[in-house]
């Protein structure tokens, strides 16, 4: 059976160039790039060169990146890097109810360290009203954090506009890009944030490896303790392969971005009326224009997310009832929640996101697959009978 892959959200198969640009820092290039001799040398060529090209791709300065174990680490090191570097100035955060777990639980954490962090709702499509940043902001603010794009829904927030008010109050801004980095325009200055977070293996890259811009200028308490890598901001070894990877997927993103993105819209847009069309009480989760290309997220009532991902597994299709860190959690979507669906509601949801390898006839094949699919478990749904 032929596998359809449609959720490029949780991971993404690496690029055949990628695998190529990393072999040879297994093998012969293998030194450590502290050391002063040949293949120790070779291997920091390669990390500056991959450094430079991550930096091209948001429009940074090569210094401004610092290497990461990826997106998680990135988004920690800067919610607690700068929270650690206010030395008393102030203990206020800002983020929003639907950031990813890597923001929320680092929020948590910093909560228990005597922070004061405020949750800014979404409206009903999960957007972040700016001018609840600007009323949330007081004088013992010191970071915001809004997600560029939310990995469940896709909704693309409004960073730039949210950039002129921290801007303006003197407070520093940091994007969880994660998703929205080599899939849509996400260069720093555009987006006029402090720090970004990303990761390699969102974009055809290795797992592992991520990178956070730090705008020159702005206060960080490493707290990564060790030697003098990342100048001095991030110790250990460097994992020179994965970063090696990261700086190949920025070179391909910034070739193709642009062509990529209006394809897997034009799929995704057909995925979308295909399902809302042939599938009764189905419904769109997130904004309708303001989303990542590549991503759809739909609640079909009267039938759950789980089986329905179940069954479409069994035909050879893989998809998520959203997030991948929370995949083993019962609870409804804490953003489909933040969006005012019901439990109910919630636990019908289903994430398809496209990629690079998605086809045409893959789209075709899950619009005959998902109704079918969808028709059985109404049949035995105890819900469809009591609706009437």
């Amino acid at each position: 059976m032929k596998r359809i892959y449609l959720d490029y959200a949780a991971t993404t198969p690496t690029h055949p160039d990628v695998v190529k640009a990393m072999l040879p820092y297994f093998t012969s290039s293998f030194g450590n790039p502290f050391s002063i001799y040949a293949c120790g040398q070779d291997a920091k060529e390669a990390i500056e060169g991959a450094r430079a090209s991550v930096a091209a791709l948001i429009g940074a300065r090569d210094e401004e990146i610092i290497f990461t174990s990826g997106g998680t680490e990135a988004d920690n090191a800067a919610l607690k890097g700068v929270a650690y570097a206010s030395g008393g100035r102030g203990q206020h955060i800002i983020t929003s109810s639907i950031e990813h777990h890597a923001i929320l639980e680092t929020s948590h954490f910093l909560e228990t360290q005597g922070f004061e962090i405020t949750y800014l709702p979404v409206d009903e499509y999960g957007m972040v009203d700016p001018d609840d940043v600007r009323r949330a902001i007081t004088d013992k603010t010191i970071i915001v954090s809004i997600m560029h794009a939310n990995n469940e829904v896709g909704t693309i927030q409004p960073v730039a506009e949210i950039a002129r008010i921290t801007r303006e109050a003197g407070v520093y801004l940091h994007t969880d890009a994660v998703q929205s980095v080599g899939h849509v325009p996400s260069t720093v200055d555009e987006l006029g944030v402090d720090l970004l977070s990303m990761s390699a293996h969102k974009l055809y890259g290795p797992k592992g490896v991520g990178a956070l811009y730090v705008r020159k200028g702005t206060r960080l308490v490493s707290f990564m303790h060790g030697g003098e890598q990342e100048y001095g901001r991030r110790a250990g070894t460097h994992n020179v392969p994965g970063i090696v990877g990261l700086g190949k997927t920025a070179e391909i993103a910034r070739q193709e971005t642009d062509e990529e993105a209006e394809r897997v819209t034009r799929l995704r847009d057909k995925l979308r009326n295909g399902i809302l069309e042939s599938i009764d009480h189905a419904r769109l989760n997130g904004h309708p224009q303001a989303r990542l290309p590549n991503n759809l997220n739909v609640s079909i009532s009267y039938a759950e997310g789980e089986a329905m991902c179940l069954k479409l597994d069994r035909e050879g299709i893989c998809c998520s009832t959203g997030s991948a860190c929370t995949s083993a959690v019962t609870e409804p979507s804490h953003v489909l929640a933040a969006l005012g669906l019901d439990p109910l509601q919630a636990h019908s949801s289903l994430r398809f996101s496209l990629g690079k390898w998605t086809t045409e006839e893959e789209i075709d094949h899950v619009l005959e697959v998902l109704p079918r699919i969808v028709t059985r478990l109404r049949a035995i749904s105890p819900l469809l009978k009591s609706h009437g």
